[in-house]
């Protein structure tokens, strides 16, 4: 698998049943530190609202995933909300459905409509956007090398993460999975550059 299916904008929608608001907020999301502050800017927006439920999914791996109920009956609410986001094959998303409470109880199957149909809601009004999955690498060089290593990430058209320029500078930059392989003999035949090393995480 070369390329995976995500969210570049943020969405809201809202659905109704008997009373309960369910509103649905859609984020792009590349980093588990960004949950908390989501989450806490949510809850100042709506005081009075009674559950927060949310979920997402990170990475083009198949466990990095989380679920959450807050509160209302286990399966209701995180779990309809990721069988949205993976019925859209989407990654590096994050949906919290905030319900605010109508007076009446909708029992487990009202629960996880709402949730689910919450989610599918928002997921209709924000377009999908297909990229290219990227192999992550570090390469080390002295000053002499410069130029041509900076050539190098602009013919092949990579992703920079960080740059690290001196007398002994460091780039870390992220290549497609199709011209990683070439690109990896081409980069270690300029004169200057000392090492090069697979990059795990970003």
């Amino acid at each position: 698998m070369d390329f995976y299916n995500t969210i570049e904008e943020e969405g809201l929608a809202e659905f109704k049943d008997r009373g309960s608001r369910f509103l649905a907020y859609a984020f792009p999301f590349t980093a588990q530190a960004d949950l908390k502050m989501q989450l806490q800017k949510l809850k100042k927006e709506h005081p009075k609202a009674v559950h927060f439920c949310f979920a997402y999914r990170l990475g083009t791996t198949d466990n990095n995933f989380r679920t959450n109920d807050n509160g209302e009956p286990a399966g209701t609410a995180g779990k309809p909300i990721l069988g949205q986001i993976d019925s859209k094959n989407l990654t590096d998303i994050f949906i919290v459905v905030v319900r605010y409470f109508g007076g009446t109880l909708l029992g487990v199957p009202g629960l996880i409509n709402a949730y689910k149909s919450a989610a599918s809601m928002v997921l209709q009004v924000i377009p999908a956007v297909r990229k290219e999955i990227l192999n992550y690498w570090v390469v080390k060089f002295n000053y002499t090398a410069s130029a041509n290593v900076h050539a190098f990430i602009k013919t092949y058209n990579c992703s920079v993460v960080s740059v690290s320029d001196s007398l002994f500078s460091e780039i870390i930059f992220g290549i497609s999975k199709a011209n990683e392989a070439d690109a990896v003999k081409k980069i270690r035949l300029i004169p200057g550059v000392d090492t090069l090393t697979e990059h795990i995480t970003v």
